[in-house]
């Protein structure tokens, strides 16, 4: 199976939030941002893997500024790490005052996705090639974050077990 570039799959998903996506304070509905987070992260998993993708954990989200009514929500996904069948896709949000072109960093967020076959069952996905000091950076730390996750799931269904 070839490598692929970050650059392959990165996806980019822009859109005006309207009074549907807002509370009566005019700030858009977190739920809304993450409906976007997860469609802009599956759309970019299943460019890297060629095949259907579904969820499998979404990483602390922080809402670090509110996104106004009327502002265009631009969201960049990225794959960071590549296992053999799951991925990290790395997120981050940004919010346009379309009036005055300022543009606000307000979310990053990772989610892990996993590549399914026909039948539903995990598999296999091409590996990262990471080229820039950047990307490798971003797959370290991937791999970190992974390497934690997966002991958290296994204390996790190890307390399952006993009740």
């Amino acid at each position: 199976m070839k490598k692929k570039r970050v650059e392959d799959s990165t996806t980019i998903i822009s859109q005006v939030m309207m009074p549907t996506d807002a509370n009566n304070q005019g700030f858009v509905h977190g739920g809304n941002i993450l409906k976007l987070v997860d469609q802009a992260a599956g759309v970019c998993a299943m460019r890297h893997s060629e095949s259907m993708c579904v969820t499998a954990a979404i990483d602390a989200v922080h809402f670090i500024e509110p996104i106004k009514l009327g502002e265009l929500v631009t969201l960049k996904a990225s794959v960071n790490y590549v296992g053999h069948t799951s991925m990290e896709i790395g997120v981050r949000i940004e919010s346009e005052d379309l009036k005055t072109r300022k543009v606000r960093h307000t979310n990053s967020c990772y989610l892990t996705m996993v590549a399914i076959d026909n039948k539903g069952k995990p598999k296999k996905v091409p590996k990262l090639e990471c080229v820039s000091k950047e990307q490798m950076k971003r797959c370290k730390r991937a791999e970190m974050r992974r390497k934690i996750k997966l002991k958290e799931l296994k204390e996790i269904k190890k307390s399952l077990k006993k009740n």
